[in-house]
C-alpha cells in the first residue's frame, strides 16, 4: 500500500511528526520533492530533532528511507543530519539516495542570496537554501545528477567548466559578484561523490520491486499545497510540486497511483516568508498564539524566523485538501488553542463586495478580507487525551466544524509534540 502525507496549507503543518508516527507501520519512507529549505520537527524517545534533508522515518530501525529523484539534495545537510543522529544515540538508519536525484551546489545558495538582495523590498522571503536556482538549473539541464558524480573525472571537469561559463555571465553582468572557479566546482563534485558513495543506488528498481511485493510505502511531502509551484499562491511559492500527485514521479515509483492521501491541516494558520495570508493576525494577539503554538513556539525550523500567525482558514484549507486529492485529513497542534475563550475560524472571504467560499488566484487574494465564525473555546489542557470522546465537547465541536467544511473526515488529531500525542479516530 502507498500512502502520502502532505500539507494542505503553507507548510509547517506537522507532517514530520505524523510521518515519524506512521513509519512504525511502514516498510519504506520516501522524501519525494523539495530540499533543506523547510524543516520537520520531531519529538520522540531520542529527543527533539529538526530534520531538513533526511526522511522522517529514520527513527524507525526497520524502515528503509529513500531520498527520491525529485529532491533537491543538499549533501552538506545530509551529512550533518546523519552525524547528529549518531551523536545522539539514534541507530544508523537504512538509507538510499536515488541515482537520479540532483545535488544542490554551493553556488545555488549564493545565487539565492544574491537574487533576494537584488529584489530588496520585493524579495520572496527565501530561506536562501538554493532551491529556486537549483530547480532552474534542473529544468535548464545544467544540474548535476548523483549518477553523474561517478562518471569519468574528465566529464565532470568539462561540465563544471561549461556551467561556470553560464553562471559567471550572470555573476558579472547582473549581480556584480566574484566569479566561480571551475576547479573549485570540480573539487566540490568529487567531495560529494565520496560522501554519497555508500548511499546512491537505483531506487526506481528497488521501489518497483518493493511495490510489487506489497510492501507498505509512505511518501513524505515538504511544505504545503499553497506553496506548490503550479497550484499555490504564485509567485510566492516554492520551486517544486508539493502535491501528492507528484509523489510517484518524484519518488520514482511506478505511476500506479497512491492508495491513501492524508492532508495535514494545522488547527490555526502559520507561514514563513512572503505571500498572501488572508486570516493573518498581528500584534499581541499574534505574539501570544505564536508563543503558545508549535513545540516551544512558532519559529521556522530552518531559519528560526518568527512565523506569521493567523486563525484557521477553512477556505484555504479546503482548497489545499482538494488540490491534494486527499481521502482524509489530520488536524494538528490543536492543544495550542486551549488558552482561548473564543476561537475565530475563517469560513469565507469578502472579495470585491461579495462573499465567496472558493479560494481565488493570488491577485484576488490581495483584495480578500476574512469572514469569521467564532466558536467557543474549551479552556483546559487536552494533552494526554487519547480518544476523541474524551476531548471537551467544545474541542470536539471545533474538529467537527472543520471536518464538515473540509469535506473529508479528520482521522488524526495531534494534541501535543510527542510521537504518542495523536488521537486516531475510528476507521483510520
Amino acid at each position: 500500500m502507498i500512502k502520502a502525507i502532505v500539507g494542505a496549507n503553507w507548510g509547517d503543518e506537522g507532517k514530520g511528526k505524523l510521518t515519524d508516527a506512521l513509519a512504525e507501520h511502514a516498510d519504506i519512507v520516501i522524501r519525494f520533492q523539495g530540499g533543506a529549505n523547510a524543516g520537520h520537527t520531531i519529538v520522540n524517545q531520542y529527543g527533539k530533532f529538526a530534520m531538513h534533508m533526511l526522511p522522517s522515518g529514520v527513527f524507525n530501525g526497520h524502515v528503509t528511507n529513500v531520498i527520491g529523484n525529485g529532491v533537491a539534495l543538499s549533501v552538506e545537510d545530509f551529512v550533518k543530519e546523519l552525524e547528529v543522529l549518531r551523536s545522539r544515540g539514534v541507530p544508523g538508519p537504512k538509507l538510499i539516495v536515488s541515482d537520479r536525484a540532483q545535488v544542490v551546489m554551493p553556488y545555488h545558495k549564493l545565487f539565492d542570496s544574491y537574487e533576494e538582495e537584488r529584489l530588496g523590498g520585493k524579495s520572496f522571503g527565501s530561506t536562501r537554501s538554493g532551491i529556486a536556482p537549483f530547480y532552474s538549473d534542473k529544468y535548464a539541464k545544467i544540474g548535476f545528477q548523483t549518477s553523474e558524480l561517478f562518471e569519468e573525472e574528465s566529464y565532470l571537469e568539462e561540465k563544471a567548466e561549461r556551467v561556470c561559463t553560464i553562471k559567471n555571465a550572470l555573476l558579472k553582468e547582473l549581480y556584480h559578484k566574484e566569479l566561480l572557479k571551475p576547479e573549485e566546482v570540480f573539487a566540490k563534485l568529487l567531495e560529494y561523490r565520496e560522501a554519497l558513495r555508500p548511499y546512491v543506488s537505483d531506487t526506481f528498481r528497488f521501489l518497483y520491486d518493493s511495490n510489487k511485493a506489497g510492501r507498505n510505502i509512505l511518501l513524505e511531502g515538504q511544505l504545503g499545497a499553497l506553496k506548490d509551484i503550479d497550484c499555490g499562491i504564485y509567485p510566492m511559492v516554492t520551486s517544486s510540486n508539493t502535491i501528492a500527485a507528484y509523489g510517484t514521479v518524484g519518488a520514482g515509483l511506478p505511476s500506479g497511483g497512491i492508495d491513501q492521501v492524508i492532508a495535514v491541516v494545522k488547527a490555526y494558520s502559520s507561514a514563513v516568508g512572503a505571500g498572501e495570508f488572508v486570516s493573518e493576525i498581528h500584534g499581541e494577539q499574534a505574539d501570544l498564539l505564536r508563543e503558545k503554538g508549535g513545540d516551544g513556539g512558532e519559529y521556522g525550523a530552518t531559519t528560526g524566523r518568527p512565523r506569521r500567525m493567523g486563525w484557521l482558514d477553512l477556505v484555504a484549507s479546503r482548497y489545499g485538501i482538494r488540490v491534494q486529492s486527499a481521502d482524509c485529513a489530520a488536524l494538528t497542534v490543536i492543544d495550542a488553542l486551549s488558552y482561548l475563550d473564543e476561537i475565530p475560524v475563517c469560513v469565507a472571504y469578502e472579495l470585491d463586495g461579495e462573499k465567496t467560499r472558493h479560494f481565488p488566484t493570488t491577485g484576488k487574494l490581495k483584495r480578500a478580507k476574512p469572514v469569521y465564525e467564532v466558536l467557543k473555546g474549551w479552556k483546559c489542557d487536552i494533552r494526554g487525551v487519547r480518544s476523541f470522546s474524551e476531548l471537551p465537547k467544545e474541542c470536539q465541536n471545533y474538529v467537527l466544524f472543520a471536518e464538515k467544511f473540509l469535506g473529508v473526515p479528520i482521522k488524526m488529531i495531534s494534541n501535543g509534540p510527542k510521537r504518542e500525542d495523536i488521537i486516531y479516530r475510528p476507521g483510520f
